[in-house]
């Protein structure tokens, strides 16, 4: 199971704030949507992540006064990608082994999507539960 398969159920629909938005209507953005992360984009690039962990980390050493400043003083610079073509399986271990819950795919140096952890979990499941079907089908023809 690769990527492309997991995008191509959930869509590729990229949301992103500027470097320059206000951390709290990045926060506003992630409550309304039920997402545990945005991508900070400038220009079609990508200059970032911000999570929760970010805000909340950001929140802990700062205080409140960090919800004024821009999501570049927050947002996580060094990015980790992948790509369509790479496997689940690689990706959780990429996931575990970098604590993170949230990978942007690129392709050609371009944005195509972003897979959660609660993605791959959902697809997992669904190929365990074809395989149980299966092979309750098989043995009721044996």
């Amino acid at each position: 199971m690769t990527v492309r398969s997991i995008l191509d159920a959930k869509g590729h629909e990229i949301l992103s704030v500027e470097p320059d938005a206000k951390l709290s209507a990045a926060i506003k953005l992630l409550g309304e949507r039920k997402i545990g992360a945005v991508l900070v984009m400038s220009q079609g690039r990508m200059e970032g992540i911000l999570s929760e962990r970010d805000i909340v980390r950001v929140l802990g050493e700062r205080g409140a006064g960090v919800l004024d400043e821009p999501v570049s003083a927050v947002m996580t610079r060094k990015v980790v990608s992948c790509r369509q073509s790479d496997t689940v399986s690689a990706l959780m271990e990429v996931m575990t082994t970098g604590k993170f819950r949230h990978l942007p795919v690129v392709e050609d140096g371009q944005v195509v999507g972003l897979i959660s952890i609660g993605d791959i979990v959902k697809r997992r499941v669904q190929d365990y539960e074809h395989e149980q079907e299966a092979l309750r089908d098989y043995i009721k023809t044996a």
